[in-house]
């Protein structure tokens, strides 16, 4: 097994132990209070119309998310205020980690982390200590539906794409610059059946790792890092 399948099927594990703990549901309920925060209603506001598709695609079922908005639109001045925070470090054999986190309690949420990474072998790192290996860039899942690789890979770089990624079994990633996600995917709105559109941190020099014994470690530190409650993804410089 190679390590890009061992390490997706890693991920596939995490994505998998979130969603027993229901960790999927509290992570979008937050990302859809501070979509709705400036303007509770989806129709005018771009960024909640995106939170929306983004937590349909992950399942959350639609009267959570109506609930979610019905107490945005009226929340008061006591209600929590989520604030978003990276976190930087290395893992096991020096692997580089970004970590997002929302939270309404900083003070609570940044030792916790901190503890995560020192208790499973990694070290935790100041503001800037890995970040410049990353590049922040914007991802859109769609759906293949009837076109062809050429057909979406000539819309997608006509809308300002950086890069296509087919995926015959169905679903293509689009990658953009982070300033360049919102544009793009109005672009591509109306022509294809867009699944998900979300900032992401991807390596800029990824590492294949093939020792078992290394990506058993990784396996252990990434849900480590993923267990504390504020922690909504963790982003690696491995392949």
């Amino acid at each position: 097994m190679s390590g890009h399948s061992k390490w997706n099927s890693i991920k596939h594990k995490k994505a998998a132990n979130d969603a027993a703990r229901g960790k999927v549901l509290t992570k979008h309920a937050k990302l859809l209070a501070v979509a709705a925060r400036s303007d509770p209603s989806p129709e005018t506001n771009a960024t909640l119309r995106s939170a929306i598709s983004n937590a349909k695609s992950d399942g959350v079922p639609r009267e959570n998310i109506e609930k979610i908005l019905k107490r945005a639109s009226g929340e008061g001045k006591d209600a929590a205020q989520f604030v978003e925070q990276i976190y930087e470090g290395f893992g096991p054999a020096g692997i580089a980690f970004m970590v997002t986190a929302l939270t309404d309690n900083p003070n609570r949420t940044m030792p916790a982390v901190r503890t995560a990474f020192i208790k499973n072998g990694g070290n935790f790192g100041s503001t800037g200590s890995v970040a410049f290996l990353f590049d922040r860039v914007g991802v859109i899942l769609i759906e293949n539906g009837t076109q062809s690789e050429d057909e979406l890979f000539e819309l997608v770089i006509e809308a300002g794409a950086d890069d296509f990624i087919f995926d015959e079994e169905g679903e293509s990633e689009i990658i953009t610059k982070f300033s360049d996600l919102a544009k793009v995917r109005d672009a591509i709105a109306d022509k294809v059946n867009i699944k998900k559109t979300e900032p992401q941190y991807r390596a800029k020099e990824p590492k294949d790792i093939t020792d078992e014994n290394i990506l058993g470690k990784l396996e252990k530190f990434v849900l480590a890092i993923e267990d504390v409650d504020d922690v909504d993804e963790v982003y690696s410089d491995v392949l």
